[in-house]
């Protein structure tokens, strides 16, 4: 059982940890071997991070189990087994961990990865893997999905500052400095971006203390001081990048300089489960998408799954297609207000964009339609055009409209929709003459729309958040939930009640999504929607459910979704803190943000 460790913040698979030692650690850290440190520390002569204590390999010899204490984390006895290893061989010399009363660790292999109970997993050869991105990618999965979710994952010997952001990304907790160590021993100068040989700078690209010097007087040991200063530089850059949840945002730009980063961060988007499951449904970070890899993100191809499986159009109006806007939510832009101002409620409007695909105007809220950034130059790459026509065609392959207008400019729009046009045998009508705020393409968006009534505001706030709660409880779950209600207060701050008045919902703006009552959440237990679990044991939560207390959960769950809490005791609502899995396996941390909760 994790005693020692606990997640407080979630990015994807990085974390923010606290290994609980005499002197509480922050994660994803610097770890080093107090017995290999020198008498002024090969680390600019600070010692906070000397907390590893290795109790040695039982190759050589056979070794006592240490006492142990709680300033340090101990690695017990290990054998450690190279890549390729039979498995009869490492079954046959596996160890029997034993049971300590202090912080440690164990030594595993992707393939003998287990849970041993400990604090810490070392995973071995990791120098065999680390610089190829599937390997890699297979290594770490491997053993993440085996170790329990609330213990740290230590990579040694391979961290620098330019790929210590990646393996973050991928999962890992703690490094050492060993690497950095050796390549300043030779006379390699690290930095974010790449490597240096000394006699190659003609100054030094750093201001830490080892190089407030001239480059003539910067030696060896200088470099080594240098190259764990830049290391523990960088991996405070991702730890602030990790709590604002925009680490993916970092690692996109920062692989860049090493084509096996990139290779790895790409294995990982084609790692579905593994990186779906760890990535939270709502957040407040903006969503920086610069690079066409920004497609492949989860948010994006959760958003476009979502609206092209779940979300169903109520409104009996055409279809108007529009460009998004730079300014979010759209709504608020000049030109989204143009727009509104030609359609006055007689289309149904949804924005066509890159990277997300399609936004139905009742969802322009909704993570991550407000919260995304792109680089606008006005033109579409290939790959760009091709992911918006697919999500286009399935999105009017499920929606049937009695006519298509297309309010788009040539460039990228147009592509886009002549050939969803092509490809489902409609007949899209061009409103736009030259670019879609000119007065001749408003006016020739106006007249398309000369004959069609005007939907009401009571159709337009139903249709919204039916419209949510497709998107974020499932398929038909807005008619199960929401089949006969009544509005109260002004959109995007809707509140939901049902015909005796009784609040069921509100609409929280800063996300896009519900956050249900009580009420609400028994009118979801007990509809058709598939509903998402918390089983917890015999109290009643007031605040928090903690992980000690959670006695299963659906496995569905991710990090910021709505849940029903129940047990013997109570009965409540809230928000997930943990994905499903992690809340059943972990000892410590936040399970649940409770909302509402009744006793019973």
């Amino acid at each position: 059982m994790t005693e020692y460790f606990e997640v407080h913040e979630r990015d994807g698979a990085a974390r923010i940890g606290e290994l609980r030692l005499a002197e509480s650690l922050t994660t994803p850290s610097l770890v080093e071997r107090a017995d290999r440190r020198s008498a002024d520390g090969a680390s600019g002569g600070r010692r906070e991070t000397a907390v590893l204590a290795d109790a040695g390999s039982l190759w050589p010899a056979e070794r006592d189990v240490p006492e142990g204490d709680e300033s340090k984390l101990t690695v017990l006895p290990h054998r450690a087994f190279p890549g390729g290893t039979a498995d009869e061989v490492m079954e046959s010399f596996a160890v029997d961990y034993p049971e300590v009363d202090y912080p440690n660790a164990v030594v595993v292999a992707p393939e003998t990865a287990d849970d041993y109970g400990a604090d810490g997993y070392v995973l071995s050869g990791a120098q065999e893997f680390v610089g190829h991105g599937a390997g890699f990618r297979d290594a770490v999965v491997e053993t993440r999905s085996a170790i329990p979710a609330d213990s740290a994952l230590l990579l040694p010997g391979v961290a620098t500052p330019r790929n210590v952001a990646t393996l973050v990304y991928a999962g890992v907790d703690l490094v050492d400095a060993d690497r950095a160590v050796v390549a300043g021993t030779q006379g390699i100068y690290l930095t974010t971006e790449g490597r240096h040989y000394l006699d190659s700078l003609d100054e030094l690209p750093c201001a830490c203390p080892a190089c407030r010097q001239s480059v003539s007087e910067f030696d060896r040991e200088d470099c080594v001081e240098h190259n764990v200063n830049a290391l523990r530089a960088e991996l405070a850059v991702v730890r602030e990048r990790v709590r604002a949840g925009r680490l993916r945002d970092y690692v996109e730009g920062q692989a860049r300089h090493d084509q096996w980063l990139t290779a790895a961060f790409r294995e990982f988007d084609q790692q579905w489960t593994y990186v779906e499951q760890r990535t939270p449904v709502v957040r407040d970070a903006e969503l920086a998408a610069t690079t066409e890899d920004s497609l492949r993100r989860v948010e994006i191809q959760r958003f476009a799954d979502r609206v092209t499986s779940r979300y169903r159009n109520r409104f009996s109006n055409p279809l108007v297609l529009v460009p998004c806007s730079a300014k979010k939510p759209y709504s608020e832009s000049q030109s989204h207000g143009q727009y509104h101002d030609a359609i006055q409620f007689r289309g149904h409007k949804v924005s066509m964009t890159s990277p997300i695909g399609v936004v139905p105007q009742e969802l322009e809220l909704t993570y991550p339609a407000q919260h995304y950034d792109s680089a606008v130059t006005g033109r579409w790459s290939a790959e760009e055009k091709e992911f918006v026509a697919r999500v286009l065609r399935r999105y009017l392959e499920r929606n049937d409209y009695p006519r298509v207008i297309a309010h788009v400019p040539d460039e990228g729009y147009r592509d886009v929709c002549e050939r969803v046009e092509a490809a489902l045998d409609l007949d899209f009508e061009y409103t736009v003459e030259d670019h879609p705020t000119t007065t001749e393409s408003l006016a020739n968006l106006s007249s398309a729309l000369s004959d069609e009534l005007k939907y009401g505001k009571r159709e337009r706030q139903h249709n919204t958040v039916r419209a949510i709660a497709d998107y974020q409880f499932g398929e038909r779950a807005g008619d199960d939930l929401f089949e006969s209600i009544t509005m109260q207060s002004r959109y995007p701050k809707l509140r939901v009640h049902d015909d005796d008045g009784e609040q069921l919902a509100a609409m929280v703006p800063q996300y896009g999504v519900l956050s249900l009552t009580l009420a609400g959440a028994r009118r979801w237990v007990d509809s058709d929607a598939p509903t998402k679990r918390v089983e917890i044991d015999a109290f009643a939560p007031h605040g928090s459910v903690l992980a000690p207390g959670v006695v299963d959960a659906d496995e569905d769950v991710r990090v910021g979704d709505e849940v029903v809490v129940e047990g013997p005791k109570a009965f409540a609502v809230g928000r997930a803190s943990m994905t499903g899995p992690e809340m059943s396996e972990s000892t410590r941390g936040i399970a649940v943000s409770v909302r509402h909760v009744e006793e019973k």
